[in-house]
């Protein structure tokens, strides 16, 4: 596992490679800790992580655990088992866990009944 920042101006992308679960929650947290203040829209690329827990579930979508009072984080690279988990999270508590926060290629198509 380990985490490749990219910065360009007030933007950062974090590529994590592994998993996302309770044992690798202090190198995530570092990474995130990790970027300059005038950070403003944090991107976690996940395109490298096949698996998530719970703990990573709400690291990475919890509304106070990534976002700084001024940054903005967003996930991409969803893979199937992360991409289910956190949709039957946000199925059971959409204010827990705001898939507002995905790229729209990974949002579930609104309900037309």
């Amino acid at each position: 596992m380990y985490a490749t920042t990219t910065l360009d101006g007030t933007s950062a992308r974090i590529s994590w490679r592994g998993d996302v679960d309770f044992d690798t929650l202090p190198a995530l947290r570092a990474a995130a800790d990790a970027l300059p203040a005038d950070v403003a829209d944090l991107l976690w690329d996940l395109n490298d992580a096949p698996f998530m827990d719970v703990t990573g579930l709400h690291f990475l979508f919890a509304p106070t655990q990534v976002d700084g009072p001024n940054r903005r984080t967003t996930v991409t690279g969803l893979r199937q088992q992360p991409l289910r988990l956190l949709l039957l999270a946000a199925d059971l508590d959409p204010a827990a866990f705001d898939i507002a926060r995905l790229p729209p290629e990974f949002r579930p198509p609104p309900d037309n009944f």
